[in-house]
């Protein structure tokens, strides 16, 4: 504020120059020895009461200055610095009022309008703030003060209509504050956190080169640059550009800066699965801040990435203990317990999330997802599949997944076959439905089960089966899953197999392996007894390494082992032993990362060889493929195809062709079990 001081007889210049300075614990000092001997007098008390405000006490400068006002009622500066005093205690409802007063009885009052603008500003009433500031400024055109005040109206005005999602308004508002005040280092820093929010990577990487181009800003503008590499998904750049800053840290470097580089040159070490650099780093880092909520917050990101889910729950619960209102603290518990399976509480910690943070994009977007997991969907596939023994067959089929809570789900499927050959002019039609639960007994173990009916009818008869399906998912132990099940089908590869009423009896276990160094395992053991008295043993292992992960590149090998103890080939593919490897790669787009309005995809391609009893090895190669497309968070279609000629369990020598649409429709925008919420 602009305040005139009329010098009295005392010299009172050193303590002006003390709260010119900012040196507000002197001028406290300074001015109440001088009230000791001139207790009346108003300059005095007038930077007296200045100090004491500005010097941390602004409970006792509004009370200083309230005692001033009633011994000079009518002094225009001593209501000013009373108004001041109130923002100073953060009162702005009660200092919007006084200050519009104030205006009234002088309009032309800078100090009078600058100040309701201020007020206005912390009331985020941004629109009146900017007219009122644009009016102190045609009283004193050039002022520092109200320009400085300008620039950080236009970021708090741009701010708000961030967080309501009015990008174009808030991009248009900081621009115009570049145009005010050049290069701002805030403006840049705001407008390139505004595009990373927008997803505008590009306009985001311009922002932090120009800020580059200021050598003091250096470090800053490599951090932010090192984030757009990893959101662009190339981390190999973000660790690069992180390191850089990291070692351009001095003993001269601002602290906060010192701290925001560690921050991000620990993130780049994680995002690269450096996880033994990244833990050292974090280690030093919680030697020298002990218990700070942002190393903290590293030490439990490193253990998200790791999967030590709840090493992760116990820094981010020592995270709210110092901060209740940590956005770090609540929403990455919510995602580590997700991570464990406890879906009510993770609801719990990310809308507690949003009580400090309203409409939060991350929060936001985590609650849509969960959303999404637990919505009631319906899963609807056509196909057709033909092969080279001149087997024709169609398949509809519907699934449909009715989630009660985030434990509890109803399971609902049918589905409609009908096969035929073309040369022997067989043909069959088969219908199953069945009905069934998902329940999650503890948060690492679920169960499934369902029970129905398949009715099928054939060229020498008609009959009904029951089928049956139940299985366990047990996440046993760190990056690895068990899945344990018992399976009763109805053969229906063909119309003579259907014709046959070949019931198989499955007990089934899928392990499953991943590591933090991108290797993973796959494992399967099948035995099916069936209704002819034939058996069947079945293993089949995957090994692979994940060379990308945006999208996601596989490649690996494959090896299959059947044997049955009755050789019946004349009927169906029994061999007593058959082997099968291959080498394969996978490209994924993951349908789990896709945007609405986006496209995914799933390619493979595989080659190798496969021995049928002790016959020479014939080659055998696969290819698969699914393209679709996100149309909204609720729908999405993609078209798939195979083409192999490895043999399975019902044929061999031959090559086989399925093609089909798939189609995914979440029924509601979220869980029925939270409708009323």
């Amino acid at each position: 504020m602009l305040l005139v001081f009329s010098l009295s007889a005392q010299n009172m210049q050193k303590g002006f120059t003390y709260l010119e300075t900012g040196n507000y614990k002197n001028a406290e000092t300074f001015f109440s020895q001088i009230l000791e001997d001139y207790p009346d007098n108003k300059t005095a008390r007038l930077c007296y009461g200045r100090a004491v405000g500005l010097n941390g006490n602004p409970e006792k400068a509004n009370t200083l200055f309230i005692e001033l006002l009633q011994d000079h009622p009518n002094d225009f500066e001593v209501k000013l610095n009373y108004g001041e005093s109130l923002l100073w205690n953060k009162d702005f409802t009660k200092a919007k009022t006084y200050f519009k007063g104030l205006i009234t009885e002088d309009p032309k009052s800078f100090a009078a309008l600058l100040s309701y603008a201020n007020t206005l500003s912390n009331l985020k009433e941004y629109e009146d703030a900017l007219n009122y500031v644009n009016k102190a400024l045609e009283v004193i055109p050039g002022n520092p003060n109200a320009l400085n005040s300008k620039k950080y109206i236009y970021l708090g005005y741009a701010y708000q209509n961030q967080l309501a999602q009015n990008y174009d308004k808030a991009e248009t508002l900081l621009s115009k504050n570049l145009e005010l005040f050049g290069d701002d280092k805030d403006t840049l820093l705001n407008l390139a956190n505004l595009y990373l929010i927008w997803e505008k990577y590009d306009e985001a990487e311009t922002m932090y080169n120009r800020l580059a181009e200021q050598p003091e800003n250096k470090i800053l503008a490599l951090n932010g640059l090192a984030l757009v590499s990893h959101l662009n998904g190339k981390e190999k750049t973000a660790l690069n550009l992180s390191t850089q800053a990291y070692k351009n840290i001095t003993e001269h470097t601002d602290t906060n800066v010192a701290q925001q580089t560690s921050e991000r040159y620990a993130q780049a070490l994680i995002w690269n699965k450096s996880y033994k650099a990244a833990k050292n780093l974090i280690d030093s880092l919680i030697v020298q801040h002990p218990n700070e909520n942002w190393v903290l917050a590293l030490r439990a990101t490193l253990n998200i990435y790791k999967s030590n889910f709840k090493q992760s729950l116990i820094d981010y619960n020592r995270i709210l203990e110092n901060d209740s209102t940590s956005f770090d603290g609540n929403l990455g518990k919510a995602n580590a317990l997700k991570a464990l399976g406890r879906y009510d509480e993770a609801y719990i910690w990310a809308e507690n999330t949003l009580k400090f943070y309203n409409n939060q994009k991350d929060a936001v977007n985590f609650i849509n997802q969960m959303n999404s997991s637990f919505a009631p969907s319906l899963v609807s596939k056509v196909a057709h599949t033909f092969d080279n023994g001149d087997n024709k067959a169609y398949d509809f089929t519907n699934d449909v997944v009715y989630p009660l809570s985030t434990k509890f789900s109803l399971l609902g499927n049918y589905s409609y076959r009908s096969t035929n050959n073309t040369v022997t002019d067989n043909s069959a039609k088969a219908n199953n439905a069945s009905l069934g639960v998902s329940y999650q007994l503890v948060p690492n173990v679920t169960f499934k089960g369902t029970a129905g009916i398949a009715s099928a009818k054939a060229e020498s008869t008609d009959y009904t089966q029951l089928l049956t399906d139940v299985s366990f998912n047990i996440k046993s132990l760190k990056l690895q899953t068990l899945d344990i099940g018992y399976r009763r089908q109805v053969e229906s590869f063909n119309a003579d197999l259907l014709d046959r009423e070949l019931v198989q009896n499955n007990f089934y276990a899928n392990y499953n392996l991943n590591t933090n160094f991108n290797l993973g395992w796959f494992t399967q053991y099948m035995h099916t007894s069936q209704n002819d008295d034939n058996t069947r043993n079945l293993l089949f292992t995957s090994l692979y390494y994940n060379l990308l992960s945006k999208p996601s590149l596989k490649v690996g090998l494959n090896y299959q082992y059947i044997t049955f103890k009755d050789q019946v080939p004349t009927i169906y593919f029994s061999p007593e032993k058959f082997n099968a490897g291959e080498v394969f790669i996978n490209l994924i787009k993951d349908l789990a990362i896709t945007k609405p309005k986006e496209w995914f995809y799933n390619l493979t391609a595989a080659y190798g060889f496969q021995f049928i009893e002790d016959d020479t090895k014939q080659s055998a190669y696969r290819l698969q493929g699914a393209f679709g497309y996100k149309f909204s968070q609720r729908s999405l279609l993609n078209v798939y195809g195979t083409h192999s000629n490895i043999a399975s369990a019902t044929a061999a020598g031959f090559t086989f062709t399925e093609i089909g649409i798939r189609f995914k429709w979440y029924l509601t925008h979220k869980p029925v079990f939270r409708k009323k919420q």
